[in-house]
């Protein structure tokens, strides 16, 4: 529901927000509105006359359903949250203010305070139509007391393929002797994973062509074939890390802020201690994985542009209440300065309970390097066609170089239809 106007002056601006009530990270979260509100107290304070209101008691689940509404109907908020998935497609359709102008107007807005991949998240043919708000890397999550057990040393920041593999290699084990291995490497390390550390780009910006063929996919696909190769057939899957079983799992940092701090890990993962490091590069790649980022962004039809670019820039560029990310939120600042704070370690180690060990750096440079995919409207159905083609891939028998040449033939039939339906 809307707030209640009844005791604005008629002389106050009013401008709206839309926004979901809780986490955008999918753990328990009771401060999902703190960072809002604090962020509205201090723009009504240094903005006289303008008032900001919200909508509240929206799920995550519905908000993009209950957006997509509001903008049909003319009635979408002046600023709104907007998630990943959604952004092309709304870009596309103009339901999005183009903030290329804006930004370049702004003295007082710098482009350099973010990190370059967050910032590039709310980019559409080349111009800004979003900003980014909060964000969280994909890390490699490990479990040190495998590692402990097995005398290996927790990787550096710069290994590698060969480097993950020896190690799987080397946990993968029949501890009760029954034939059947029950402890792995890793779980949840998929193509996509090893396609963003091999430098594989999937797409061109426009979405209109595929490059399914390049070594880069073929090296990515044997490295998978001999990582799943060391399961003898066993499924490993989430659960198995969660019960101390593996050594590795790919995770948003989000997660790692969500569960780490007692009692929530106890509860999560027990028996066992653990961490997270980068991950590691591929044979034609880099330590890099991609990044999830909530937008801001201002509906093209609102009538307030100069009050609206004023409260985003205070959710996203104010050095305050991006702060706040880490104390409300599971993910991480858009800002470089506050990430790189001595703060937000201090935050960080405090709430998991470890007095050394946890290497902001690991955390800015997973941010700062992160892979910024194409934003074309229908990437996700695009991604899953190249999902379909990496599993008939990775099933069959036939010469992979010949499967990825028919199979990009295919994804680019795809391709060319979806663009002549737009």
């Amino acid at each position: 529901m809307w707030f209640d106007f009844s005791s604005l002056s008629g002389k106050d601006e009013v401008i709206t927000v839309g926004v979901f009530s809780d986490s955008y990270w999918e753990v328990q979260n009771g401060y999902s509105y703190q960072i809002l509100e604090d962020a509205i107290a201090l723009f009504e304070e240094e903005h006289p006359g303008v008032k900001v209101r919200y909508v509240s008691g929206i799920l995550k689940d519905d908000y993009p359903e209950w957006l997509s509404e509001q903008l049909i109907l003319g009635r979408a908020p002046d600023v709104f949250l907007l998630f990943g998935e959604n952004f092309s497609d709304l870009a596309e359709i103009g339901a999005l203010k183009n903030l290329s102008g804006l930004i370049e107007a702004d003295r007082d807005f710098s482009v350099e305070a973010f990190y370059p991949s967050a910032l590039a998240y709310g980019k559409y043919d080349e111009k800004q139509y979003a900003l980014p708000y909060e964000c969280a890397p994909k890390l490699m999550f490990v479990n040190k007391t495998i590692l402990d057990a097995e005398g290996i040393a927790i990787p550096e920041k710069d290994w590698t393929w060969d480097d993950f593999y020896e190690i799987c290699e080397a946990v993968t084990k029949d501890l009760d002797g029954n034939g059947t291995p029950d402890q792995f490497g890793a779980v949840g390390y998929t193509w996509s994973e090893a396609f963003d550390a091999n430098g594989v780009q999937l797409f061109d910006e426009q979405g209109s062509e595929c490059y399914l063929t390049g070594d880069g996919v073929r090296e990515a696909i044997l490295f998978m074939e001999r990582l799943e190769g060391l399961h003898d057939g066993y499924q490993v899957t989430g659960r198995d890390f969660d019960q101390g079983r593996v050594a590795f799992q790919p995770m948003l940092f989000s997660e790692y802020r969500a569960y780490k701090p007692y009692p929530l890990s106890i509860k999560k993962y027990s028996g066992f201690d653990w961490g997270c490091i980068s991950m590691p590069a591929g044979a034609s790649g880099d330590n890099r994985s991609q990044l999830d980022t909530l937008m801001l962004a201002m509906n093209e039809n609102t009538s307030h542009v100069h009050s609206s670019w004023e409260f985003m820039k205070l959710l996203s560029a104010d050095e305050r209440i991006q702060e706040e990310i880490f104390d409300y939120s599971e993910g991480v600042s858009v800002l470089k300065k506050v990430t790189e704070s001595d703060k937000a370690l201090k935050l960080l180690i405090d709430s998991s309970g470890e007095n050394s060990g946890f290497d902001l750096q690991t955390l800015s440079d997973a941010v700062d390097q992160a892979v910024v995919v194409p934003r074309f409207r229908d990437y996700e159905e695009a991604i899953s066609e190249v999902d379909k083609a990496v599993t008939d891939i990775m099933a069959g028998n036939a010469n992979i170089s010949t499967q990825q040449i028919i199979w990009n033939r295919q994804i680019n039939t795809f391709l060319k239809s979806k663009e002549e339906k737009r």
